[in-house]
């Protein structure tokens, strides 16, 4: 499956620029937040595929004027051709507005998504906004990672994370990470591509991973 991520700033290469072969072969859309709604309407429009989307802190309008077109994920689990996306939006709280939490608000976020991780097994690509601390975040509030999702990565190990928020411009920039779960943690800041191996060679631990999620949620 080919997927493309996008955040932050909207590709002048795929929007102002644009040609039919850039999303050629695309399976599906992921956006990690903090783009215009008329560009998410956009790429929905160039393709047949969902466009999925989580909210990023600047990202309030999307309550009056969602991006039409566009599936948002935001605290539960989409599944599509057998692969299961948990969206969790948003950033750390540094003022008054919607999409920021508190690191306390973020786990309780992530306790309320339990009963659907359970039913499902858990997931297989986590998309957020925000980082994980320590993995590509920034030491000031507003670009801090949540710890809760470090937790996250290692109770249930999804194969992948995306996330944007730090954006390349910020100083030194660096797209992949490997976190010690062994998810795969990418900054989609503007457009990022790969292909998801839909045969997961981690399939045989399925079994326990579910038996350990029931055990810490219920």
């Amino acid at each position: 499956m080919r997927i493309l991520a996008v955040a932050d700033e909207e590709s002048r290469s795929l929007w102002d620029y644009y040609s039919p072969e850039k999303l050629e072969g695309v399976d599906l859309i992921i956006s990690c937040g903090d783009l215009n709604a008329p560009y998410l309407e956009f790429l929905a429009t160039m393709v047949t595929c969902p466009v999925l989307y989580v909210p990023g802190n600047h990202d309030s309008r999307y309550i009056e004027t969602p991006p039409g077109g566009c599936e948002c994920i935001d605290g539960k689990i989409f599944c599509y051709k057998g692969v299961r996306i948990l969206g969790l939006g948003g950033s750390m709280r540094y003022r008054n507005g919607p999409f920021m939490y508190t690191e306390r608000e973020m786990r309780h976020r992530i306790w309320r998504a339990k009963a659907s991780i359970v039913k499902h097994s858990g997931f297989d690509i986590l998309v957020t906004h925000a980082p994980v601390k320590g993995f590509g975040d920034m030491p000031d509030l507003p670009h801090r990672g949540f710890e809760c999702f470090d937790t996250l990565l290692n109770e249930c190990r999804p194969r992948y994370m995306l996330h944007g928020h730090v954006h390349s411009t910020y100083g030194k920039f660096t797209r992949e990470r490997v976190h010690p779960s062994g998810t795969k943690i990418v900054n989609c800041f503007d457009k990022y591509y790969f292909d998801y191996d839909e045969d997961n060679p981690n399939d045989t631990r399925r079994i326990e991973l579910i038996k350990s999620l029931t055990a810490k949620f219920i």
